[in-house]
C-alpha cells in the first residue's frame, strides 16, 4: 500500500517541484551533497514549512490534520538536537503521545537504554543521548511514517548499529521510514535510496545500483573502491 504520496511539493529557491510515491514496510535512504535539499524535502513532507503541492499519508492530506491525527500518521526528527527545555527525558518522550502512557514510555526507555538518564533534564544530556531521547519521542505514537534527518549523527558505533536494528524492526511491521544520512557506508541497510542534489531528486534506485551510477559519481565526485570510496579521477581540487 502507498504510505506516502507527494505531488509537486516545492519550497521556493530550495526544493524544485517533487513528486514521490513510497510504499509502507520500507527503509528508504535520502542522500546528497551538503545543501542539496535533503532537509528541505523532509521538512516539506512533514508540513513544517509552507511548501506548495500536496502530501498524503495513507490517503490523508497532511495539511490541516489535527495534532492527534498527525501524531498517528507521521513523526519528524529534525537535524538539530538543540533542546533548551530543562525537563526530564521521560517527559520529552511523553510529548510524542496524545496522553501520558507510563507503560509505553517505559518500553521506549528500555528500547533506547535510557534508564539511567530518564529523570535527567534533557538539556544536560550529550548530543548522542539527546538523539536517543528524541528518537524515542518520535516513535512514541507509532506513526505510519518516520521522517528522520541525520538520526545516526553523533551516535557511538553501538548505537549506529542498534538504531539500524530498531528501524528494521519497525518497517518489518509495516512502517515507512525516510532517513537522511551522510554516511554512505550505511546504505546497504536500506531497501531503497533517493539521491537529491540542487533541490531535485536525481536518482531513485536500490542502494547497490545507486552507488554504481554515473550520476552518483558526478554529484558526489567519488566512486566505489575496494577500501571504501575514492575521489573520482579529475575531481580533486588543487589547494593552490
Amino acid at each position: 500500500m502507498t504510505a506516502l504520496l507527494a505531488k509537486n511539493i516545492a519550497l521556493a529557491g530550495r526544493l524544485s517541484p517533487t513528486s514521490l510515491s513510497l510504499e509502507g514496510g520500507q527503509l528508504v535512504a535520502l542522500v546528497g551533497p551538503n545543501g542539496g535539499g535533503k532537509t528541505s524535502l523532509l521538512r516539506a513532507l512533514a508540513g513544517v514549512e509552507n511548501a506548495t503541492g500536496e502530501v498524503r499519508i495513507d490517503g490523508e492530506k497532511v495539511g490541516g490534520l489535527s495534532e492527534a491525527r498527525r501524531r498517528h500518521l507521521l513523526a519528524f526528527l529534525p537535524a538539530s538536537r538543540d533542546v533548551g527545555w530543562p525537563i526530564a527525558a521521560r517527559d520529552v518522550i511523553a510529548l510524542g503521545l496524545g496522553r501520558r502512557d507510563a507503560r509505553c514510555i517505559g518500553e521506549l526507555i528500555d528500547l533506547f537504554e535510557l534508564d539511567a538518564l530518564a529523570d535527567r533534564p534533557i538539556n544536560r544530556l550529550s548530543t548522542g543521548e539527546r538523539t536517543r531521547v528524541l528518537l524515542a519521542r518520535a516513535m512514541a505514537g507509532r506513526p505510519r511514517l518516520l521522517l528522520l534527518d541525520e538520526p545516526f549523527a553523533n551516535l557511538e558505533p553501538y548505537w549506529v548499529l542498534r538504531l539500524g536494528e530498531i528501524l528494521r524492526g519497525l518497517v518489518d511491521q509495516g512502517m515507512l521510514a525516510l532517513v537522511a544520512l551522510h554516511d554512505l557506508g550505511q546504505l546497504d541497510r536500506f531497501d531503497r535510496a533517493l539521491l537529491i542534489a540542487d533541490g531535485a531528486v536525481q536518482m531513485d534506485e536500490a542502494p547497490a545500483d545507486l552507488v554504481t551510477g554515473e550520476r552518483f559519481a558526478e554529484i558526489f565526485r567519488i566512486t566505489a573502491a575496494p577500501s571504501g570510496w575514492a575521489i573520482r579521477s579529475g575531481d580533486r581540487q588543487s589547494s593552490r
